[in-house]
């Protein structure tokens, strides 16, 4: 939201630097993203350099049919010879002239120079090159009764401050510029000026009915809609379209423009219909019906479900209710009935259209906060006072259908308690008049009522207690409260899966973080949302492995090169029900092939104190049998196509793993007789995996087979065709007693038979 400071000290004025008011709003209100300067910069005089002018003469360029050369008096007894390529005025026209050296919002250096042979020694302005407004079609003419000479600083608003802020999902409140100045007036314990349209200007006209009906209160729990006849369409006036394009907003016509002028003064939206193009002059608050078109004003022909709630006439939509109005009943130049619409809706059935029908609109972004139907009645008047004083209008009927309004929360606030929760001495009278200052009533029992604008998040007694003391946090000393007992531990999951991270930083793996919505699934019934938020992030993951992969590419493209990532995170598997199985998985991802994931898997497995067990499988994500499943996940070789070069990745089903974890680590002696080491290799069909050959070892030896580890893989010739060899590095030893050579020979004997009878496994020498 962008805060023009001008319009902010209209409401609060304050001596407070607009650099200072910023750094104390964030602490108190608001982020305040930044400060910036709009309109003519102020730097350097140049200010001074901007005059009011009166046309001496004006008559055709003699070297160019469409410009006017002209002699201008700017107050310094020299009239200055001008050219100019506007037509809209003559001898005797007082304008705005910058001179030769002003700076213009755009940047631009004004210089004296020729324009097709005559001397242009400045520039008649028109609204749009000081940022003024939006129409370059003539030149700014202002009234006869400023001298020439005049700065123009003191005729029109150059140029302003303005605050981009980002405000809270729940204050719907900071979405106006009003209740910025609210927020202001409480810090500095500064004068609120009285809320705009709190007053109405007269009695309610009764000259004509208005036809209002509202079939779903829920969705719509007040309509307020005044008729004025006699309007006249026109351009706003200077000030109008400074604040709405400081505001960040098009100024479009003084009739559309006051009610987004309303909107960003007060905070509730408002819309404007042409009362003729409304069928039998009715509006119809309703639900769509399925099916049902609509134009709206973006000219984007849109069509509507029973979800949607819709402004209709007699006939027709002819807007979307609180997102866009329809192009058929849009206000034009030939409006000369107009009505008004202050109404309040629903926040979430505003939120659920507008993400249906991909539309965002300022009025939106309000609603879906949560606007206050109390609000709607000071907009409207506000809006009837505008409409009168710019368009020449005459209020001649009022209509406002309501349902009942939400009672305000009353909370008991006991201000020892906000001491104690803040940590610094505040003051019972402080805490009374600060929340007076933004609106609250409290009695002497300290029993207070919320005001209507904040009813929807000030609920309780911690509410309250914040609202006291955010205007204090700064003095709040950066120290953590005083524990004098301590509560609480880590269940055995999060202690094992803190471990398992450990493990991995310990192998030089780094953690990351990936969304758990995802573009796409492997898993062909993984949860769709209806309406994403974006393409990029639209189906519930069930596998860690694509948020991996990205985040793998996104280091690679920035130059990393030794790229490994591990994951620790749900996945959500569809089991058929509405809510999906929320599983804790590992993921884990590194350069390099197959062995390099299996590595680091095993060494998870091996700091829980679980066996694993390996198996040759296929898996989807690998284009070849480098790849094996465990008891609880997978482990592989990742197919280029997927992430290009050579990398593979692992993932573990936690909560499978911690079940196999023991409770106790049991001690087991060590051995101090010596050991007896051999190297065995075998000659194996293809398909035999080591995992295989050492399971079958173990039977055959018992336990005496101390240790059997892989070390090499030989294919060739000296084998033959289908067949391999496997070079294993084996360790006999006994707790009982010194192995002998004979016993090792018996060991390897019936190691080799075992393979050999199992597997056709031949001993090579």
């Amino acid at each position: 939201m962008k805060v023009p400071v001008s319009w902010l000290r209209e409401y609060v004025e304050f001596d407070l630097s607009v650099e200072e008011l910023a750094r104390r709003l964030v602490f108190t209100s608001c982020e305040v993203d930044r400060v910036v300067r709009r309109g003519v910069p102020d730097a350097n005089g140049n200010l001074e350099l901007f005059l009011v002018g009166r046309v001496l003469d004006a008559e055709k360029h003699p070297n160019a049919d469409r410009l006017q050369l002209t002699k201008v008096d700017v107050g310094d007894g020299q009239p200055r010879s001008i050219v100019c390529g506007a037509w809209n005025f003559g001898a005797g026209a007082t304008v705005a002239v910058a001179l030769p050296g002003a700076v213009l919002p755009n940047g631009l250096t004004l210089e004296r120079r020729k324009v097709r042979g005559e001397v242009s020694d400045g520039m008649i302005l028109a609204e749009d090159e000081v940022d003024l407004g939006t129409d370059h079609s003539g030149i700014m003419l202002l009234e006869a009764k400023y001298e020439p000479g005049t700065p123009l600083a003191e005729v029109l608003p150059l140029g302003d401050t303005v605050l981009e802020m980002e405000t809270g999902y729940n204050r719907p409140d900071l979405t106006s510029v009003y209740g910025i100045a609210r927020e202001v007036s409480a810090l500095l314990d500064m004068p609120l000026a009285p809320l705009p349209g709190g007053q109405s200007p007269g009695p309610v006209p009764k000259d004509e009915a208005v036809d209002i009906r509202i079939e779903d209160l829920e969705r719509c729990p007040r309509y307020i809609g005044r008729l004025f006849r006699d309007v006249i369409v026109g351009d706003s006036p200077q000030w109008l379209k400074v604040r709405l394009l400081g505001a960040g907003m098009r100024p479009i016509s003084n009739v559309v423009d006051v009610t987004n002028y309303v909107m960003l003064a007060l905070g509730n939206p408002l819309h404007a219909f042409d009362h003729v193009k409304l069928a039998e002059g009715r509006i119809v608050v309703r639900r769509a019906r399925d099916g049902e078109l609509i134009r709206t004003l973006d000219g984007t022909e849109r069509k509507l479900t029973a979800e949607d709630l819709v402004i209709a006439d007699a006939e027709r939509p002819v807007a979307i209710a609180g997102i866009m109005g329809g192009e058929e009943s849009e206000v034009s130049a030939d409006t000369k009935a107009v009505l008004l619409e202050a109404a309040n809706f629903e926040q979430l059935g505003v939120l659920r259209s507008g993400e249906r029908l991909h539309l965002r609109s300022e009025s939106q972004t309000r609603w879906e906060k949560g606007v206050a139907p109390e609000l709607a009645e000071p907009a409207a008047t506000h809006a009837t006072e505008l409409l009168v004083d710019l368009a020449g209008a005459r209020w001649t009927g009022h209509a406002d259908v309501k349902a009942d309004f939400p009672e305000r929360p009353v909370i008991r606030l006991r201000p020892a308690r906000a001491e104690e929760v803040v940590g610094i001495p505040i003051a019972e009278t402080e805490q009374r008049e600060r929340l007076i200052r933004l609106g609250f009533d409290a009695d002497e029992q300290w029993n207070v009522r919320a005001p209507y604008w904040r009813a929807r998040d000030v609920r309780r007694e911690i509410d309250l207690v914040e609202e006291v003391a955010r205007f204090r946090l700064e003095e709040v000393p950066p120290t953590l409260p005083v524990r004098r007992e301590l509560f609480g531990r880590l269940t055995r999951e999060q202690r094992l899966r803190r471990h398992v991270a450990d493990v991995l930083v310990g192998c030089g793996f780094f953690e990351a973080y990936t969304y758990s919505l995802q573009a796409d699934d492997p898993h062909p019934a993984a949860l769709a949302l209806p309406e994403p938020l974006s393409e990029l992030q639209r189906v519930l993951r069930t596998t860690l492995l694509y948020g991996l992969v990205g985040a793998a590419r996104h280091n690679v493209n920035a130059g990393s090169e030794n790229v490994a990532l591990f994951e620790i995170a749900h996945v959500y598997l569809p089991t058929g029900e509405p809510l999906p199985d929320e599983r804790w998985r590992l993921g884990g991802i590194i350069r390099g092939d197959f062995f390099r994931a299996k590595g680091a898997a095993e060494q998870v497995f091996s700091a829980l104190k679980v066996e694993p067990h390996f198996e040759r499988a296929r898996h989807p994500f690998m284009p070849s049998p480098a790849s094996a499943s465990v008891e609880s996940g997978w482990i592989a070789q990742l197919d280029p196509r997927l992430l290009e070069g050579e990398w593979s990745a692992f993932e573990l089903d936690l909560a499978e793993l911690f079940a196999r974890v023991p409770e106790r680590v049991l001690y087991k002696d060590v051995i101090t007789y010596p050991p007896v080491r051999q190297d065995l290799a075998f000659s194996v069909p293809e398909e035999v995996t080591a995992a295989e050959l050492v399971a079958v070892a173990r039977e055959a030896a018992g336990a005496e087979l101390h240790e059997m580890s892989a070390f090499d893989v030989y294919r060739g010739e000296q084998v033959g065709a289908g067949r391999k060899s496997i070079a294993f590095a084996v360790t006999f030893q006994s707790p009982e007693r010194t192995l002998s050579d004979e016993d090792a020979t018996r060991l390897r004997t019936a190691i080799v038979e075992a393979l050999g009878a199992r597997f056709g496994a031949e001993l090579r020498a």
